[in-house]
C-alpha cells in the first residue's frame, strides 16, 4: 500500500489529549507512513515536554517529521507551516510513504487540505499597535471593539488572543476583515492531494481527565524544568511558544507567584478550555463533512484494529 503513490494523505485531528498521537503511529506503523506534525507548539525546539511530543519508543518505531523545527524566538504561521508540510508530504511519497499528518491545530489542517487566503502583509508597525491595544484593553474589550467592526469576529473565543490580533492586524492593514478574505480568495486544495480524514471526538468528561492527568505527568517528567530554560532565554512574552498551555502558569510558578499545585490547577483549567474550543472547531469544520470518519472515544489500542480495517479500505480506493 505504501508503494501506491496515489493513495490518500492520512489526516488525524481532534482536541488534545484525545490519543491523536498514539492512533497516527499505529497507522504509520500499519502502511509504512511518515508522521507529519500539525500542532504549532510541537513546531517548537524548546517546547517537548510541555507539548507533549511524541516519546523516544515512538520516534524509533517511524519516521516523524516538523517536530521541534523552529526555535521559540520565531512566529510560525499556517502560511509558513503548510509549504513545510507539503515539503514533506511530497517527500514521504517520492519514498513510497504514507503521509500520517496529525495535528489539533484546525487552521493548519483547513489550510493544507483546503487552501489560505491571500492576504497582504501586515506592516510590523500595525502588528505591533494591535498588540499593545490588546494589551492596554485586555481580551473581553479587544474583543469587543473588533466585533463592533468585524461582525463575524463574534464566533472567536477571548482567550484566543493568536486569532483576535490576527483578525485585527488584518482590518486594520487591509480595511477588510479577515473573514471576507477568507471568503473571497481561498486557493483551494493542493493539486495531486487527497485527504482521508479521522477526527476524535470524545465524551468532555473522557477528555477533560485525560488532560488533567497528562499535565500531571508532564510535570514530572520536568515540565517545569524546561519552562525555566524557556524562561531563561528573555523571549518576548508575546510569542507564540510563551503562550503554549503550561508555559504561563509554570513561568507564574517559577516567578513565585502560584505554588505549584496552583500553577497546575490553572494549566488544567486552561487546558480544558482550549479542548473545547477545539471540539467546537472540528464540529463545526471537518466533523459531518464528506470523507470525514468520527471516532466517538478517546484513541485506545482496543480500537486499533477497527481503525486500521477502516483506513485500508479507504486507502484501496
Amino acid at each position: 500500500m505504501a508503494e501506491d503513490r496515489n493513495a490518500p494523505v492520512i489526516v488525524i485531528g481532534g482536541p488534545t489529549a484525545s490519543g491523536k498521537s498514539a492512533l497516527a503511529v499505529d497507522l504509520a506503523a500499519e502502511f509504512g507512513g511518515t508522521v507529519v506534525n500539525a500542532d504549532s507548539m510541537q513546531l517548537y525546539r524548546e517546547l517537548d515536554v510541555v507539548t507533549a511530543r511524541p516519546a523516544a519508543e515512538d520516534l524509533a518505531r517511524v519516521p516523524h517529521v516538523l517536530y521541534g523545527v523552529l526555535p521559540a524566538a520565531e512566529r510560525g504561521s499556517a502560511a509558513r507551516w503548510r509549504d513545510m508540510a507539503l515539503a514533506e508530504i511530497a517527500a514521504a511519497r517520492a519514498q513510497g510513504r504514507v503521509p500520517v499528518v496529525v495535528g489539533g491545530t484546525g487552521l493548519y489542517l483547513r489550510a493544507l487540505m483546503q487552501g489560505l487566503c491571500a492576504v497582504p502583509a501586515v506592516p510590523d508597525a500595525i502588528r505591533r499597535a494591535v498588540r499593545d491595544r490588546l494589551r492596554v484593553l485586555g481580551g473581553e474589550a479587544f474583543r469587543a471593539e473588533l466585533v463592533a467592526r468585524d461582525p463575524a469576529a463574534v464566533r472567536l473565543n477571548p482567550g484566543d488572543t493568536t486569532r483576535l490580533t490576527r483578525a485585527r492586524e488584518v482590518l486594520e492593514a487591509t480595511g477588510r476583515p479577515l473573514s471576507e478574505w477568507q471568503r473571497d480568495t481561498a486557493e483551494g486544495p493542493p493539486p495531486g492531494l487527497s485527504f482521508l480524514v479521522l477526527v476524535i471526538d470524545p465524551p468532555r468528561p473522557a477528555l477533560y481527565a485525560a488532560g488533567d492527568g497528562r499535565f500531571v505527568a508532564m510535570v514530572r517528567r520536568g515540565a517545569a524544568e524546561e519552562v525555566r530554560r524557556l524562561d531563561a532565554l528573555g523571549l518576548d512574552p508575546d510569542l507564540p511558544a510563551m503562550k503554549a498551555l503550561g508555559v504561563p502558569e509554570l513561568r507564574r510558578h517559577l516567578h513565585g507567584d502560584l505554588t505549584l499545585d496552583e500553577a497546575i490547577g490553572l494549566a488544567q483549567q486552561s487546558t480544558r478550555r482550549y479542548a473545547k474550543r477545539q471540539v467546537t472547531w472540528f464540529r463545526h469544520q471537518l466533523i459531518g463533512q464528506h470523507g470525514c470518519h468520527t471516532i466517538s472515544s478517546l484513541y485506545s489500542p482496543a480500537q486499533r484494529d477497527a481503525i486500521l480495517r477502516l483506513a485500508a479500505a479507504e486507502l484501496r480506493g
